[in-house]
């Protein structure tokens, strides 16, 4: 599977924390941070939003690394995406991703 989905299905490529840190666009940077705070209840500031890809090499936001329920999930499992694991269609953790990404969705299933 392509390295830039992301274990959630998202492609990384498409991400705003992926964007603002391949483009070094600052006003990107603060956006993501203000909306991923709100959507957290977490203090994520905007020199916390940089990534390379959530399965890629090098750095992740601090979401990513830390806080996304999902990641941690996999990791744990020792799977690639979420779409190796027998139980991802009816998982609660991926679930809410996929319910707001159909090409999530697609993506696991590829």
């Amino acid at each position: 599977m392509d390295g830039m989905i992301a274990y959630c299905g998202l492609d990384c490529r498409e991400c705003d924390a992926y964007l603002a840190t391949v483009n070094n666009d600052w006003a990107l940077r603060e956006k993501t941070a203000k909306l991923w705070a709100k959507l957290n209840d977490a203090p994520i500031l905007p020199e916390h939003i940089n990534c390379q890809g959530c399965r890629a090499g090098g750095v992740k936001t601090v979401f990513c690394e830390g806080i996304c329920a999902v990641r941690r999930c996999a990791l744990g499992k020792g799977v690639a995406t979420c779409g190796e694991c027998p139980d991802w269609r009816g998982c609660p953790t991926v679930g809410a991703v996929l319910e707001n990404s159909p090409s999530a969705r697609e993506n696991l299933k590829g």
